[in-house]
């Protein structure tokens, strides 16, 4: 009983490390959690960071995206119509 027991929170614990770093990748907090550009349109054209252009010129995550004809190219690649 008690291996039993130890097992289950054994899986439950690991179950939520791996729930946390999944969820930690598909969505990120700010726009410093993307390296590139391509990650940044990625997401905020899937919806997954809808507020990555704060400011609404067109081009999410300025910290990776420096101008909106990169943003235009990648959103072309991505079949994203935003």
């Amino acid at each position: 009983m008690k291996l039993t027991c130890l097992s289950h929170k054994m899986l439950s614990g690991f179950l939520a490390i791996i729930y946390g770093v999944v969820s930690i990748n598909a969505y990120a907090a700010t726009c410093k959690d993307y390296k590139t550009c391509r990650e940044a349109v990625i997401a905020w054209c899937e919806g997954r960071h809808p507020r990555a252009d704060g400011d609404g010129d067109g081009i999410p995550c300025v910290n990776v995206c420096k101008s909106r004809q990169r943003v235009v190219q990648i959103q072309r690649e991505i079949g994203c119509n935003k």
